[in-house]
């Protein structure tokens, strides 16, 4: 049974629905009540399977036997909501995307070789650049020519002839379009950022060569980024790359080479447990369907707002729309804040309003923002 916590009921997705404020935050972005109460009991000194550490979980060391025992259940469960196969390494490592956006360049970019980039917004374009420090870069296609408001159709892409690998952004946070099927016919490794729709739906692993998140969209705060790559890959990886970017040597000391971020991935633990216990994956993609089609059908309904991305490439987690208006978009966020309605401003670059309903989002949530949406257009 759900406890009741101060402010908050159970909705009707048997998870804590808080009264407003709502965050509707890009990332940093909400997580559970009940992992943030959890996270408050265990400030004071964690315990681990009921067994006091002497210490504050922000205080433990990431070489003692529980945090030692923390990181290997998290990975389980990582493994058990994604059905990750046996030859796959799970690496927790730091830098966020915009590190990996060099390190997957640094590991897996053969010398001489080409890599071959999908650009669909504006994260998988830094990729594609960042790339190209460490060497060929063959960008397939692109969508910057309609603002990316669809991702570009697989029969148009332009391959190299032999890739070390295929790289993709399969939800672009910016600019709210998603893959929301990986492409079947790719002919080299299959690399996806999916940070901002991590853990939103099922993924099928063994059609990638590595997958990687950061933790603070679905999964937890910021500090954390999880790799899950082929073991087959880790060999591609020249010894002169810097030791603590190595995903073989990485993979040898199971994510503890170094100092990991030890709170974010206690906190990482701790939702994926919740993931799990709300019916994994299957139920994360069926909120995230009624979240997203309640939110896209009142925009399309509205005589004031518009969602400018193809309908087949809406995301699912990061709704963009506007009025066509500066003054108007920046009315309405003004609106929302004053009803509870947080972090609703668009990214700087595209401007207009962004909804991130990640995991964590209760439908109330979506139900508050529509009703708000209705308000103000009747008040104009």
């Amino acid at each position: 049974m759900v406890a009741c916590v101060a402010g908050r009921t159970p909705n009707s997705d048997n998870t804590l629905a808080m009264n407003a404020p709502y965050n509707f935050s890009p990332g940093p972005a909400m997580l559970p009540p009940e992992v943030i109460e959890q996270v408050k009991n265990d400030l004071p000194e964690w315990k681990w399977k009921g067994v006091g550490q002497g210490a504050s979980i922000m205080e433990v060391s990431h070489r003692g036997k529980a945090f030692e025992a923390l990181i290997a259940e998290a990975e389980q469960d990582l493994r058990d909501l994604l059905a990750i196969p046996s030859n796959y390494r799970v690496l927790f490592m730091q830098g966020g995307a915009w590190g990996q956006f060099a390190m997957v360049p640094m590991n897996l970019l053969r010398a001489g070789d080409t890599a071959d980039y999908l650009v669909s917004g504006g994260w998988s374009k830094s990729a594609s650049e960042e790339a190209q420090k460490f060497g060929s870069v063959n960008v397939l296609a692109s969508s910057e020519w309609v603002g990316y408001t669809q991702v570009p159709d697989e029969t148009t892409w332009l391959r190299s002839a032999n890739p070390s690998y295929t790289y993709l952004c399969s939800n672009e946070t910016v600019y709210g379009n998603e893959i929301h099927a990986l492409p079947p016919t790719t002919r080299s490794p299959l690399i996806v950022d999916a940070s901002s729709h991590f853990l939103s739906r099922p993924m099928d692993v063994s059609a990638c060569g590595l997958i990687y998140a950061g933790a603070q969209k679905n999964v937890g705060p910021a500090g954390v980024t999880m790799v899950i790559v082929r073991d087959d890959l880790l060999d591609r990886a020249p010894t002169a790359i810097p030791t603590v970017f190595h995903y073989q040597h990485m993979a040898a000391t199971k994510s503890l080479f170094n100092t990991p971020p030890v709170f974010s991935i206690y906190v990482t633990a701790l939702t994926l447990k919740w993931i799990k216990s709300q019916g994994g994956l299957a139920e994360m993609e069926r909120r995230a369907i009624v979240r997203s089609t309640m939110l896209y059908d009142a925009i399309d309904a509205s005589k004031v707002f518009t969602a400018p991305v193809a309908r087949a490439d809406r995301s699912r987690m990061n709704v963009v729309f506007d009025s066509g208006k500066e003054e108007t978009d920046a009315a309405f966020v003004k609106f929302c804040e004053a009803r509870g309605l947080m972090s609703l401003k668009g990214h700087r670059v595209r401007g207009g309003m962004r909804a991130s309903i990640y995991n964590a989002m209760p439908i109330a949530g979506v139900e508050a923002l529509v009703a708000a949406m209705r308000e103000f257009e009747a008040n104009l």
